[in-house]
């Protein structure tokens, strides 16, 4: 019994770091001239960038006990201002900063919704995400923004240093940045606390509406990072092009929860998760694998992510 407890123990403390060694492994043995290279290996830093970045603002939201279904429509807005006013001749400080700020107020508005009318969080922003979908296709009249996009515009996107991209540079900063934030501050123990007990967090005086704005404030500007460096990357901006990242963003920060902290949604365990997904997709790639196998791969990994949080928080019978 004790044998059975202690492996029950360790599966949940490192199944999911486990299964990602397991995959590079399986990877690396079927296609290691192709696979387990260092410049494949810069290529998945590359390919995880993005996701991560939003994933963390992803993180934050989860942390608070809330979710949001806007993160998409939000990183698609991002870019989409942002290659417009490239386009219109901005400088380009104000092309990255001008959205960041736009955003962060969605998101501010996301979390004054939420918590001044205790409606549910996944209502509101998908109705958010609805008006933000329809004002951006109206914005670029249904068509992408490419024509015109000046070279400066995506340096940050496109250009190394070291062989290491700007992009994946960018991804580690700010995965510092936030675990400093939510480990190390009060700030982060706030989040924590609401997440873990709204009214117990109420009742020791944490002001919960205000911690929840900001939480929510922060996944719309993490969203619109994502947009803005997406259009960097690409010279361009989709309408949708943001749509994409919402479902493996959650699946990364449902991962993540399994590691680290058990059942608990944590930025190096969101970092970790989007990696696993990141080299899966790598991976199957390389392999040849069809796109819907890879869909139905990931979102196979999603129901056992949530699976394995349960087991983590207990709360398995």
């Amino acid at each position: 019994m004790k044998k059975q407890n202690s492996f029950s123990k360790i599966f949940q403390s490192y199944g999911t770091i486990i299964a990602g060694l397991c995959v590079i492994l399986v990877f690396s043995a079927l296609r290691p001239d192709a696979f387990f290279t260092v410049r494949n290996l810069i290529n998945i830093s590359r390919q995880i960038s993005l996701q991560v970045i939003i994933a963390i603002g992803a993180t934050l939201i989860m942390c608070v006990g809330e979710f949001d279904l806007s993160i998409g429509a939000i990183a698609s807005l991002g870019g989409v201002i942002a290659a417009k006013m490239a386009v219109a001749g901005v400088p380009l400080p104000f092309c990255f900063i001008a959205p960041l700020v736009i955003c962060f107020v969605i998101g501010w508005i996301n979390g004054w919704i939420v918590t001044k009318f205790s409606v549910l969080s996944f209502i509101t922003t998908l109705g958010m995400s609805t008006i933000l979908a329809g004002f951006t296709f109206w914005l670029t009249g249904g068509s992408t923004v490419f024509q015109n996009i000046p070279k400066t515009f995506t340096y940050l996107g496109s250009k190394s240093i070291l062989s290491i991209p700007y992009l994946s540079i960018i991804m580690l900063i700010f995965t510092v940045i936030f675990w400093f934030v939510m480990r190390h501050t009060a700030f982060g123990r706030k989040l924590y606390a609401i997440g873990g007990n709204e009214i117990a967090a109420r009742v020791s005086g944490i002001n919960v509406k205000k911690n929840k704005k900001l939480a929510f404030a922060l996944c719309g500007a993490m969203s619109a990072l994502t947009g803005i460096l997406m259009a960097s990357r690409l010279g361009s901006a989709h309408p949708t092009g943001g749509d994409s990242f919402f479902l493996p963003s959650y699946a990364a920060v449902y991962l993540g929860s399994t590691v680290f902290k058990e059942g608990t949604p944590n930025i190096w365990g969101t970092f970790v998760g989007a990696a696993i997904l990141g080299i899966l997709a790598n991976g199957l790639t390389i392999l040849q694998v069809p796109t819907y196998m890879q869909d139905i791969v990931t979102g196979l990994i999603i129901i056992l992510a949530v699976i394995a949080q349960k087991l983590g928080q207990g709360d398995s019978k």
